[in-house]
C-alpha cells in the first residue's frame, strides 16, 4: 500500500513537473497584436505619446526607455514622432508587473521499480505585460493594440532588462503597420 501510494506520488510529480516546464516556457514571452479592419495604415505617418486616463505607469527612467524602444522600431517603418496635436496618431501604453507562484516538483523512481519519492516546492516570479495601443485622433478610434508579455528577472542588470525590452518591442512592431 505504502509503494502504491509512492509510485502514484511519483507519476504526479512527473506529470505536474512537465505541466510546469510547458506553462513556465509559454510564459517566457508571448506577444500578439490586431488591428482594426479596414484601416489605411499608409497614411499614417507621424505620432504623439499620450497618457492612458487611469493607466498604470512606471518610474521615469522606465517610462523614457519604453517609449525610446518604441520610438525605435518605429522610425524605420516611416513613423515620425511629434509633440503637435496635428499627429496622425496618438499612441499610449499601460504597463504592470504581477507576481505569481510557480511550482517546480521533482521525482525519484517510483515509475518501473516502485517506491520513490517526490517533493515540490514554490517560488516567485515576476510577470511584466507592455500593451500598447494606437488611436486615430480624427475618428477617435483605436486602430490597433498589441500586447508583450515576459517573464521579468528583478535581479537582471539594466543592460540585460534594456535588452529585453527592445527585444520584445521588436517583435511586437515586427508587423505594423498592417498593409491592406
Amino acid at each position: 500500500m505504502v509503494q502504491q501510494i509512492e509510485t502514484r506520488a511519483g507519476k504526479v510529480a512527473m506529470g505536474l513537473l512537465f505541466v510546469l516546464l510547458a506553462c513556465t516556457a509559454a510564459l517566457a514571452q508571448d506577444v500578439t497584436s490586431n488591428a482594426m479592419p479596414g484601416t489605411d495604415f499608409t497614411k499614417y505617418k507621424t505620432y504623439k505619446w499620450v497618457a492612458i486616463q487611469g493607466a498604470s505607469y512606471p518610474n521615469q527612467i522606465l517610462d523614457v526607455q519604453i517609449k525610446n524602444s518604441i520610438d525605435s522600431q518605429l522610425s524605420p517603418k516611416g513613423m515620425t514622432r511629434t509633440d503637435t496635436d496635428k499627429a496622425d496618431l496618438y499612441i499610449g501604453y499601460q504597463a504592470s508587473i504581477e507576481q505569481e507562484k510557480e511550482w517546480n516538483a521533482y521525482g525519484t523512481g517510483g515509475l518501473r521499480w516502485g517506491g520513490g519519492m517526490a517533493t515540490a516546492t514554490s517560488s516567485t516570479i515576476s510577470i511584466g505585460t507592455l500593451v500598447l495601443d494606437m488611436y486615430d485622433p480624427t475618428s477617435k478610434q483605436l486602430v490597433w493594440t498589441g500586447r508583450a508579455t515576459k517573464t521579468i528577472d528583478p535581479n537582471a542588470k539594466q543592460e540585460k532588462r534594456q535588452k529585453n525590452l527592445d527585444n520584445a518591442m521588436q517583435k511586437l512592431l515586427r508587423n505594423f503597420p498592417h498593409r491592406q
